[in-house]
């Protein structure tokens, strides 16, 4: 009689604990599976573009002023004063309203002579007073600088001009923008394939903003003296929207 060895049994635990191992990874990974396959259901495009438009100004603002030079500090104020209220009396006028006028500088320094291997030498003081004014009607701007030269203003330190009303403007510009960022989409649709697009959001920057004005023209009375009036071209100001957009596709 043959006897055959019998293998033992595996132990019940030792059996189990792999395939519960495996049950538990797969648990675990199908979650994140679902997460991924979901992360690439919805295709988007993020697109910029801008619009533009370009009007008339309808209003300006100039800075301009008096200096004046004198041997104390008392008689340089008075002498400024006595200037600049006249330049105030001829801006009014030219029909500039109180409400369109503002100091926007008042200095007065002291002025020194300078030689070598010498102690600086006070010569005198000089006050100076500058005036913003905001011109509403463009028509009268030559005139308005005209006349506060000949009372006695002797700086002009730039002029600026810009919109009293900008939304106009601006919503034109929207208007040119939104054509141009959906023009860009519709062609990427094609390009990629897709037929159908859904807009997610919309943000908006850029707008009107007055411009500064610019370097001081300090030869600008001196012009005025050769001329018989003062001319001034208020050109095109330029005003920009800019659009960002996330677009969905489908197919």
């Amino acid at each position: 009689m043959i006897k055959t060895a019998r293998r033992p049994a595996a132990p019940l635990a030792a059996i189990a604990l792999p395939a519960l191992v495996g049950a538990l990874l797969l648990g675990a990974a199908a979650p994140a599976l679902a997460q991924t396959d979901a992360a690439f259901k919805a295709t988007t495009f993020s697109l910029s573009a801008y619009g533009e438009t370009r009007v008339a100004p309808d209003m300006a603002t100039i800075n301009l002023g008096v200096q004046t030079d004198a041997p104390t500090a008392a008689e340089a104020l008075k002498a400024n004063g006595a200037r600049m209220n006249q330049v105030m009396a001829a801006l009014k006028k030219a029909g500039i309203a109180e409400r369109d006028i503002q100091t926007s500088n008042l200095n007065l320094n002291a002025q020194y002579a300078y030689e070598q291997n010498q102690p600086p030498k006070l010569t005198g003081y000089q006050a100076s007073n500058q005036v913003t004014i905001t011109v509403r009607d463009l028509a009268k701007l030559g005139a308005s600088v005209d006349a506060t030269v000949n009372a006695g203003a002797n700086t002009v330190n730039g002029i600026s001009f810009g919109l009293a009303d900008p939304r106009a403007a601006e919503d034109a510009a929207r208007l040119e923008a939104v054509k141009a960022l959906q023009a860009k989409a519709a062609l990427y649709a094609r390009a990629t394939g897709y037929k159908d697009m859904r807009l997610v959001n919309l943000n908006e920057g850029g707008g009107y903003t007055p411009a500064p004005p610019p370097v001081p023209m300090m030869a600008f009375a001196a012009k005025r003296e050769m001329a018989d009036s003062t001319s001034v071209a208020g050109g095109e100001l330029k005003v920009r929207i800019d659009v960002n957009a996330t677009y969905e596709m489908t197919k």
